[in-house]
């Protein structure tokens, strides 16, 4: 049996300080969770490259005038010369690939399809944006007052949804655009077309953020925090609005960022449909319209601006899985 090591005064004083030295040599900060998302984030190296490809696509389309003019382009330039006249084919391999047209040209009329592809860019992004916002802010709305009063009201809402989900919407959204596309609310051309993609394809997509948001707010309304604000006399726009939606920023971001590349994809079909944009108006849907006479022949035409759709929706979808995995690691 061993005898018990004494230590003395000095010995017993000198262990507390040798541990508090060491705790001082690394200093612990707190992160705040926009910085903990960041975080996780950055380690998706996936997501990291579809958010790069975004920015890009965002950058390209807000600057797509200005890329034009620099690099001396006109989408609805006619390059009749180029044009076999026998055929209506572009002269030359890949659809008439040079260094003054590095995608080729359209047949038929010669048109750059970089110009094209470039001019059609901000188009499909200003309907997809315009379209997401115009759902979020329906969607959310609703979703909020029905999760958080309950009742009749969650009953009507939720009914309502359910009617704006049984319409066929493409069949729907055909017959307005088409009955629309000659002048109406004092819009006529590309304004007009613009305007009623947004409120055709934002309008009746509200119900799937709705449905999010009215799930997330039935978890949240039985929270202490929700408790704590009815008590001290909040109102119900109070709570709605300054308590409820700030927790539900990360599910919107992440849904929003979703629903952008399907809200892109149905521009494009509308497009393609001869009910969207119209020409000459250049657009990416209406583009591969064009193409369908000629991609047995010349699929330059119809690989290009399929590949525009393609990098777009996927980069998006990209992005919001990383985002998704970043903001909610339960997720995973």
């Amino acid at each position: 049996m061993t005898a018990p090591i004494e230590t003395t005064g000095s010995q017993a004083e000198a262990q507390p300080e040798a541990v508090l030295e060491g705790v001082e040599a690394k200093k612990i900060e707190g992160r705040s969770l926009g910085q903990i998302a960041w975080t996780r984030f950055k380690r998706d190296k996936v997501a990291v490259a579809g958010g790069v490809v975004v920015v890009l696509l965002i950058l390209i389309a807000a600057l797509s005038r200005p890329l034009q003019s620099m690099l001396g382009l006109d989408p609805n330039a006619f390059n009749q010369d180029l044009i076999d006249p026998n055929t209506s084919l572009p002269k030359g391999d890949f659809g008439g690939m040079s260094w003054d047209h590095p995608l080729g040209v359209e047949p038929k009329f010669g048109r750059d399809i970089l110009a094209r592809i470039l001019e059609g860019s901000w188009v499909s992004l200003v309907v997809a944006f315009g379209a997401t916002i115009l759902s979020n802010a329906i969607g959310v709305v609703l979703g909020l007052v029905a999760g958080y009063y309950g009742g009749r009201v969650d009953t009507i809402v939720s009914r309502l949804m359910d009617t704006f989900l049984a319409f066929p919407l493409l069949l729907f959204a055909i017959a307005i655009s088409a009955t629309l596309q000659g002048g109406a609310f004092g819009l006529e051309g590309l304004p007009l077309h613009i305007s009623v993609l947004i409120f055709v394809i934002g309008f009746f997509n509200w119900p799937y953020m709705g449905r999010i948001v009215r799930g997330q707010t039935l978890a949240l309304r039985e929270r202490e925090f929700i408790d704590a604000s009815r008590g001290m006399g909040a109102g119900g726009p109070y709570v709605l609005f300054k308590e409820l939606l700030p927790n539900l920023v990360a599910p919107i971001i992440v849904y929003s960022t979703l629903l952008i590349p399907t809200n892109i994809i149905f521009e494009a079909s509308l497009s393609f449909l001869g009910v969207g944009i119209q020409p000459p108006q250049a657009s990416w849907g209406g583009m591969l319209n064009q193409a369908v006479d000629f991609f047995e022949v010349d699929p330059q035409y119809m690989i290009v601006p399929g590949l525009a759709i393609f990098i777009t929706v996927l980069a998006f979808n990209l992005l919001g899985d990383g985002l998704r995995d970043a903001l909610d690691p339960r997720s995973r």
